[in-house]
């Protein structure tokens, strides 16, 4: 059941990296609230800031400035021990299940470690230890004659399984998904993903699930937020951005969705001009050079979300009247 307070609070996150041609605004003043229970979908063009925001949000890699609270608990302030506590609760799904898979350790073993590392157990405790991993093995779907089955024997949906059995058998409250079903075969992808909302009935999971594929996100999200070069640039309900997109960035985005209809013809919005550089990004709006709607106030000062419906937040001067 949802309530209104939120799990998790960004406030103005940023995450730059210094390069020689300058400072890299990966992640730039990005805000939002994410309620216990929901799903919010990130989406944007590879580089826009997807993945590094969700590591930021984790504190995987340090945030430059900005807050994150985690039910009421200021994330970026913690302690390395206050926030080895928080990681029971906030857990991290990775588009290659290698990135968190020991090649050289069994099913069971590599869903056992987190208990070991976190809870302590004892690792003499083998009875224990292979019950909780049968108990998450039997969650996401792994035979039990795979315990002792290696990453290498099995192929990607179940290497996947592992890697989501790991993040689950800690019963954290809050899942960061980078892109974790994009490597997979279209027929395993669906799989998974009925797997992760089914497990998030079960757990009363929150997910931020990080993706490229538009169609995936418009079925499994409750909210989407739209990426551009490190931006929030759109965000509300995912019925409403796919009917009444705001931003011109959004909009060229769900006009490439491929239509699985030979009858139907495309209306797609091509975009041109020059990308705008992430190092030192000019004042203004990023998207000013690519979008055909853009005029002289598009580039004076920085253009920050406004709230143009309920819940509805665009970072365009023109929102509303296009």
């Amino acid at each position: 059941m949802r309530i209104d307070k939120p799990l998790l609070q960004v406030k103005n996150l940023k995450k730059y990296f210094q390069t020689p041609g300058g400072m890299l605004h990966a992640v730039d003043d990005v805000s939002f609230d994410l309620l216990p229970g929901s799903t919010l979908g990130v989406v944007g063009e590879s580089g826009c800031g997807k993945s590094t925001m969700g590591r930021a949000i984790l504190r995987l890699q340090e945030p430059t400035s900005g807050t994150v609270l985690f039910d009421g608990t200021d994330v970026t302030a913690c302690s390395k021990r206050e926030l080895k506590a928080l990681r029971e609760q906030m857990q991290i799904i990775f588009q290659d299940p290698f990135a968190s898979i020991d090649p050289r350790m069994t099913v069971s073993q590599t869903i056992m470690e987190p208990l070991i590392i976190q809870h302590k157990m004892d690792r003499r405790d083998k009875k224990g230890l292979e019950r909780k991993a049968l108990e998450i093995m039997e969650l996401v779907g792994l035979a039990p004659r795979l315990v002792n089955s290696y990453p290498h024997e099995l192929d990607g949906g179940r290497r996947q399984r592992i890697g989501i059995g790991r993040a689950l058998v800690l019963r954290p409250r809050f899942i960061v998904c980078d892109e974790p079903v994009s490597a997979l075969d279209v027929s395993i992808q669906a799989q998974i993903l009925n797997l992760m909302q089914d497990v998030q009935k079960q757990m009363g999971l929150t997910y931020l699930f990080i993706t490229h594929d538009l169609s995936v996100v418009k079925h499994f999200s409750d909210e989407i937020l739209v990426m551009y070069l490190g931006q929030m640039v759109e965000k509300c309900e995912s019925k409403r951005l796919f009917a009444q997109p705001m931003h011109p960035y959004t909009q060229a985005l769900l006009s490439a969705i491929p239509v699985p209809d030979p009858r139907v013809r495309m209306q797609k919005i091509p975009l041109k001009g020059e990308l705008s550089s992430p190092i030192e990004p000019p004042v203004g709006c990023r998207f000013a050079k690519r979008c055909p709607y853009a005029t002289s106030a598009c580039t004076q000062k920085a253009v920050l979300p406004r709230e143009i419906e309920p819940g509805h937040f665009v970072a365009c001067v023109r929102a509303g009247e296009l």
